[in-house]
């Protein structure tokens, strides 16, 4: 039996997911997450071989579950189950790890093709968005502000978010104020921003706390 998470917040989604993988011979739902945190908790312990990851989360953005999924289990599969446009996410998604996208009105027989793709160690897009793919007509996909950031920079903006003071987050990275100092700018530059509070703001947003 394959293992099988799913992280949405929606209730009656993971019910009919589980309602409907239950039926299978195959596929056996051992955890599910209702937010990205308990997903991040649930793949280190459960021992699922595949992810069902939904993008609207209400704690962090999917797109991060993905990528901090990414980082601690390289070769698990994600498979991202959203209801947003394959034409706005698919390309990110695809970029930032995921094996595979999938709309959540697609019929169950394509959910159940999508999962044996991204199980076989194969990519998953729908036809409609492999023919696109092929004919060169899909935009690649906007990068958000922050994906331009360093992981260094990406660390620092998270604690700046959080109010710890420069010191303290120099004595952390074993760094001078000075130097820390100069991230803080360069984050500023980098997301077109002006202060610390709206740092914290950009943060919440866009749920990378």
């Amino acid at each position: 039996m394959v293992k099988v998470l799913i992280a949405d917040d929606h209730a009656v989604v993971r019910g009919g997911l589980r309602q409907f993988l239950s039926s299978t011979e195959e596929f056996d739902i051992v955890a599910e997450a209702a937010n990205g945190q308990t997903a991040l908790e649930l793949v280190r312990t459960s021992g699922c071989d595949v992810v069902l990851l939904d993008i609207t989360l209400p704690d962090l953005n999917g797109l991060e579950v993905l990528k901090r999924i990414k980082r601690s289990k390289p070769d698990l599969p994600v498979l991202i189950f959203s209801m947003f446009s394959e034409d706005e996410f698919a390309l990110p998604a695809l970029n930032a790890g995921a094996s595979g996208y999938l709309n959540k009105d697609s019929p169950p027989a394509q959910i159940l093709a999508a999962l044996h793709t991204v199980v076989a160690g194969a990519r998953y897009v729908s036809p409609s968005l492999a023919e696109r793919l092929l004919a060169g007509t899909m935009s690649p996909g906007k990068r958000l502000p922050h994906e331009n950031l360093s992981p260094r920079e990406m660390a620092v903006l998270l604690l700046l978010s959080k109010g710890v003071p420069l010191t303290r987050i120099g004595e952390q990275f074993h760094l001078s104020v000075k130097t820390i100092s100069t991230y803080r700018a360069r984050i500023l530059e980098k997301l077109d921003l002006a202060s610390n509070a709206e740092i914290t703001r950009y943060v919440l947003q866009h749920k990378l706390g």
